[in-house]
């Protein structure tokens, strides 16, 4: 196999690699308990748990896709980033304190009491397989990515990146076993550093190759036609994906979908030791990102500017492959191995906190629910057996992981597009449970006629809106088309929102206070 990366720059990978791993099986404390596992005993700072909420946000797809965008078109994409602000204010205020007072480490625990077990069965599984298409989706494109960077041969790039999703899945997972969420959270913290690291390393070296550094980039930049640094339409058109109101709005529902309807975000309000320190780790991470994402968003307007002056792109090559391709060509020995290090760092932060939390659903919404209930005691209180809750967590998070492996490996090819294409699908995955979360949040209306009622129109909503955008000859599609024209497909997540929440409030009958 020809290398185009040193073989120090693969040193340092898989010194990477090694140290995470072990970093992970070696500070936490072994977990003896579901509540160790899963929420770390409730005592980690608010800091550390903020850092952790930095590196879930960015994962690989945004780090690899986020240069993509603003390479290939404008600063739209960075209106998502704005609207996190307003989505942290609504959950430390109504989010947070409820959750850590519910009663339980899951975020679906509360739907049961106010539309029957369904409900709660139905929001978690659909937790859980988005979390594996997660898993799968940033396992593979992670993948293709490294391997674009160590070879060249398309033979040679199918076996790179089938053995990295097999490496950094399997290595996730060990970690993941061993030390529980503390794992999963100090790794996190590590590798949010690295990714800021990396991405300070990567701007700082392509402004010392453009004439004039930054300033150049603004100038060469506000001069494109369009202006590369825009951020969209101001004209109020839900129909056009480059308008401003769209990525508002769009960004605004999906961050409190994450804050509040996510189990991998509400399950690190459990681990902070404190109220005010698990708001504080929201703010933190809400307004971290903000930043972060703008350095991202600015190296894909920089290599716009770099590769334009010095035309040495190679002809055809996708826009998500463009920094990549920087990388490999472009950095010193030893700096591309830090730069393909941070882009493992944020693939690996995301997929062992979709593990934790889709094992703690498993345990807490299906089998202690349905299959294992707890011992009830003469006195009133409840026994369970933490040694055989404890081996449950450890085999699902072994399960989940293999079936994202298995996704990963499933994917033989490449789509353009990779941040457009997740943003998509997680607005469709989220199956509608952020709807469900606010009626049973912000109104009284309880029974199970409320729940399905939304949830049947909700889905029916998204799915008008997302086959109306599709580029398809079939009838159907056709037909619904006259919809593509007031709504882009990104704005499913929205209707469906809306609508689970308008036609539950009115099919529900009012809950009596207590």
């Amino acid at each position: 196999m020809q290398m185009r990366t040193s073989v120090t720059d693969l040193v340092v990978v898989v010194i990477y690699l090694l140290a995470v791993t072990a970093i992970g099986c070696l500070i936490p404390r072994r977990p003896k308990s579901t509540d160790q596992f899963a929420a770390a005993g409730g005592r980690l700072p608010g800091w550390v748990v903020g850092l952790s909420i930095i590196g879930t946000f960015v994962s690989s797809l945004s780090f690899i896709g986020s240069p993509g965008k603003t390479f290939g078109g404008t600063w739209v994409p960075f209106v998502f980033s704005l609207t996190l602000p307003y989505a942290a204010w609504v959950s430390t205020k109504w989010f947070v304190p409820f959750f850590r007072n519910c009663g339980s480490l899951s975020a679906y625990h509360h739907l049961e009491e106010r539309f029957g077990a369904w409900s709660r069965l139905y929001a978690s599984i659909c937790n859980v397989l988005y979390h594996i298409a997660r898993i799968g989706a940033i396992l593979f494109a992670v993948s293709v990515a490294v391997a674009h960077l160590f070879c060249e041969d398309p033979e040679d790039i199918q076996i790179v990146v089938q053995t990295l999703i097999l490496i950094i899945g399997v290595l996730v997972i060990i970690y993941a076993v061993i030390g529980g969420i503390e794992a999963v959270i100090w790794t996190d913290v590590i590798q949010s550093i690295i990714l800021v690291g990396g991405t300070l390393v990567c701007l700082a070296i392509v402004l010392g190759k453009i004439p004039h550094g930054f300033a150049g980039v603004i100038s060469e930049a506000t001069g494109t036609k369009p202006n590369k640094l825009a951020l969209g339409s101001m004209a109020f058109d839900l129909s056009a994906p480059e308008s401003f109101w769209t990525m508002i709005l769009f960004g605004f529902f999906i961050n409190l979908q994450n804050f509040g309807g996510d189990q991998t975000f509400v399950q690190r309000y459990f681990t902070a030791k404190s109220e005010a320190a698990a708001s504080r780790s929201v703010w933190m991470g809400a307004l971290l990102f903000i930043p972060i994402s703008a350095l991202l968003f600015f190296i894909g307007t920089s290599l716009f500017v770099y590769y334009k002056s010095a035309g040495i792109l190679p002809e055809g090559i996708e826009n998500d492959h463009v920094l990549p391709h920087f990388i490999a060509t472009e950095l010193p020995t030893g700096v591309a191995g830090l730069l393909i290090a941070a882009i493992l760092a944020a693939a690996m932060s995301t997929v062992d906190s979709s593990l934790n939390s889709s094992s703690t659903l498993l345990l807490v919404d299906v089998r202690n629910r349905f299959f294992n209930r707890a011992v009830t005691q003469p006195d009133g209180t409840e026994l369970r057996d933490e040694s055989k809750d404890l081996f449950f967590l450890k085999l699902s998070t072994v399960l989940i992981g293999i079936l994202g492996i298995g996704l990963g490996l499933i994917l033989s090819t490449q789509p353009s597009g990779i941040l457009d294409g997740w943003w998509t699908l997680s607005g469709i995955l989220s199956g509608g449970t952020l709807g469900l979360i606010l009626l049973a949040r912000f109104t009284r209306v309880q029974g199970w006629q409320a729940g399905a009622a939304g949830i049947a129109a909700g889905f029916l909503g998204m799915a008008v809106v997302v086959i109306a955008g599709l580029d398809s000859d079939l009838a159907l599609v056709q037909t619904l088309k006259p919809v593509s024209t007031v709504l882009h497909k990104r704005m499913a997540i929205v209707v469906g929102t809306l609508l689970i929440f308008g036609v539950g409030a009115l099919a529900g009958r009012t809950k009596t206070p207590r």
